[in-house]
C-alpha cells in the first residue's frame, strides 16, 4: 500500500501564488500528477511527470503551474502562480505504480477569491 500525503492548500486572492506538495512512501512510480475537482464538475489532469521526466499540462494552466519532483525525498510539488478564481477547486496528488495501481491523496482545497 503507498500512502500519498498532500500540504500546503489555501486561499489566495487572483493573481497570488500557492505551492502544493505530495510525499510518498516508495519511489518506483510511472508517473505522478496532480488532478483537481471544483464543485459540480469532473475531476480533471492539471499536470502529471513521468519517470522519464517528461510533464503534460492542461491547457487552462500552461506558464501559470509547474510540476516538479524531488526523488530524494519521494515528492512532488505544484507551483501555482498567476492564479485564478476558476483554480478553485479540490486538489489531489496521483501516483502510478509500475504495476499501473494508482493511489490517491486526501485532496488539498485551493480556493483563489478576492
Amino acid at each position: 500500500q503507498v500512502q500519498v500525503v498532500e500540504s500546503g492548500g489555501g486561499m489566495v486572492q487572483p493573481g497570488g501564488s500557492l505551492r502544493l506538495a505530495c510525499t510518498t512512501s516508495g519511489s518506483a512510480f510511472v508517473m505522478r500528477g496532480w488532478y483537481r475537482q471544483a464543485p459540480g464538475k469532473e475531476r480533471e489532469l492539471v499536470a502529471s511527470i513521468y519517470r522519464t521526466g517528461h510533464t503534460n499540462y492542461a491547457d487552462s494552466v500552461k506558464g501559470r503551474f509547474t510540476i516538479s519532483r524531488n526523488d530524494v525525498g519521494n515528492a512532488v510539488y505544484l507551483q501555482m502562480n498567476n492564479l485564478k478564481p476558476e483554480d478553485t477547486a479540490v486538489y489531489y496528488c496521483n501516483v502510478r505504480t509500475l504495476s499501473n495501481q494508482d493511489f490517491w491523496g486526501q485532496g488539498s482545497q485551493v480556493t483563489v477569491s478576492s
